[in-house]
C-alpha cells in the first residue's frame, strides 16, 4: 500500500525558519516574563517589541502612545504598509 499526500494514515509537519536570532539570557527573561503577563508567545512579544522599536527608531516624532495605536488599529499590517497607510513622517 502506498501513501498519497491525502492519505490520513501519517501527518507530515512543515517548519519553516526564518532565521535565528541571538539575544542576551538577561532579555530572553525579560521577553519570556512580559510574553507571560501580555499572554503572548514568546515569539509574539519578541515581534511586537520589534515592531515598536522599528517605528519608534525609524520615526523619532511619534511617541510610544502614538506607536501602540497604530500596532492596535493595524495589527496584521508590516510596519512598511501602516507607514504607508498613515504616512508618518
Amino acid at each position: 500500500m502506498t501513501h498519497g499526500p491525502l492519505d490520513n494514515s501519517y501527518t507530515l509537519c512543515y517548519i519553516t525558519y526564518m532565521g535565528i536570532v541571538k539575544i542576551s539570557d538577561e532579555l530572553h527573561d525579560e521577553l519570556r516574563k512580559a510574553s507571560q503577563v501580555f499572554d503572548r508567545s514568546l515569539n509574539s512579544q519578541a515581534e511586537h517589541w520589534i515592531k515598536i522599536g522599528m517605528l519608534a527608531e525609524l520615526h523619532p516624532s511619534i511617541n510610544y502612545e502614538e506607536i501602540r495605536n497604530l500596532l492596535l488599529t493595524y495589527p496584521d499590517l508590516s510596519i512598511e504598509k501602516i507607514i504607508k497607510k498613515v504616512r508618518i513622517k
